[in-house]
């Protein structure tokens, strides 16, 4: 699933990214925020207008806002939540 189709605050790993599906100076400061292979995420908000944009993405102690064409071109996994004993 890509982080756009996510349940909002389901923990997920960015399992692959579509880098040439995004403009270069757009991939340039994704990368830099962290949003890269291997991260992990929770998307916490969709924006309620047309185009439900933009997406709130937490990773690690930062909240991103970005744009759902970068969520889409982001293939997540769904991560189990750890349960307390």
């Amino acid at each position: 699933m890509t982080l756009d189709q996510l349940p909002i605050g389901t923990p997920a790993r960015i399992a692959q990214v579509d880098w040439p599906a995004l403009v270069p100076e757009e991939a340039r400061r994704l990368r830099a925020l962290g949003l890269d292979e291997g991260a992990r995420v929770t998307l916490a908000y969709r924006g309620v207008f047309i185009g439900r944009d933009p997406l709130a993405v937490e990773i690690g102690r930062m909240t991103v806002a970005i744009r759902r064409v970068h969520a889409r071109a982001m293939q997540v996994e769904p991560l189990a939540e750890k349960t307390s004993a």
